[in-house]
């Protein structure tokens, strides 16, 4: 009965703070889902509500800001379409009361806001870059990951050890440390505003080399004995009993080197300066400039631009677990 009571009480907090956890997400949805003038307004946080003032003339609605109500007569901001003051109109123009009428449509969903979003700045550019990056480092990670994995795991050689706790120790090193001399260093070679900026330095990830490493470890020795007495190569083990048996890891490092690379933000804002070697989160802050003041869209540009990434973690989040379990973060 204690066991029972104490499991309720941890599965409620843990939902407690899933639900904190996941209250941003759902505001970024809910913002990217209104207009700029009911966010503005602050009245709805979670759930769209329209609601707006509409100025009545001629048997012609334009949607205004309300902005003062004197008696019989009303200052109003006329808008455009995209919910901006329109310069066909003068500001703080004065129009009757009579003329003015409030609008309430709840819910409402404006689907509009992600294709205004989308089309604003070249996001298909971005995504399309971020795309060939990605996989093209994913691609680079796992040829160095597994054969250097392989080599720190399963074979033998002076200085073995020290080399890799080595390696581990970069970890600790902050990306701003050594981002002036990689600067310098690609400047040399050439690769600044390059493709091979993005992709190349990226494609050794030591927490990859880790992982595959501690895998590789707790396989039994019984495996690679048996291939060895049937001739099979170095080469063969790795290829035909180390990779069938690492399915859950290559799939968690494929997780986390896409994220990695998706996220990027630093990396390629200093190495590139040209628009169409623009990745997603370099194009999200120039968005982010361009369109400081339609809050809406920002969320909305947010939210497709996190959704890829978050749908591939929800599928692979099984072999990311079974990988923990199974590869054991230990020496």
């Amino acid at each position: 009965m204690g066991n029972k009571i104490s499991n309720i009480i941890i599965y409620l907090l843990l939902a407690v703070c899933g639900l904190f956890m996941i209250i941003p997400f759902i505001w970024m949805i809910s913002t990217s889902l209104m207009t700029q003038s009911e966010f503005n307004k602050n009245d709805a946080i979670f759930i769209p509500k329209e609601q707006y003032h509409v100025w009545e003339k001629d048997g012609i609605e334009r949607k205004v800001i309300l902005v003062q109500e004197k008696g019989a007569s009303s200052v109003i901001h006329v808008l455009d379409e995209n919910d901006l003051i329109s310069p066909d109109f003068p500001e703080y123009q004065s129009v009757p009361s009579s003329e003015i009428r409030l609008v309430t449509k709840k819910p409402s969903f404006h689907i509009e806001n992600f294709a205004r979003a989308f089309k604003k700045v070249p996001f298909a550019t971005y995504f399309a870059n971020t795309l060939y990056v990605s996989f093209l480092t994913l691609i680079g990670v796992f040829f160095t990951s597994i054969f250097a994995a392989y080599a720190f795991a399963r074979m033998e050689f002076k200085g073995k050890d020290f080399l890799f706790y080595l390696f581990l120790s970069m970890m600790m090193v902050p990306e701003p440390i050594y981002l002036i001399s990689s600067y310098m260093l690609l400047d040399k070679l050439g690769w600044l505003d390059t493709y091979n900026a993005l992709i190349i330095p990226w494609c050794v990830n030591i927490f990859t080399i880790f992982l595959f490493r501690q895998h590789f470890k707790s396989l039994p020795q019984e495996l690679f004995d048996a291939a060895s007495i049937d001739g099979c190569s170095t080469f063969g083990m790795l290829w035909r009993i180390i990779l069938p048996l690492s399915k859950p890891i290559i799939a968690t490092a494929s997780i986390f080197s896409l994220i990695g690379s998706w996220n990027s933000f630093m990396w390629p804002l200093v190495m590139t300066d040209r628009p169409e070697l623009r990745v997603l989160q370099v194009g999200l802050s120039y968005f982010n400039q361009e369109a400081s003041t339609q809050t809406t869209l920002l969320m909305a540009a947010s939210t497709f631009s996190i959704l890829p990434i978050l749908i591939l973690f929800f599928f692979a989040q099984k072999q990311i677990i079974a990988s923990y379990a199974k590869a054991g973060l230990k020496d």
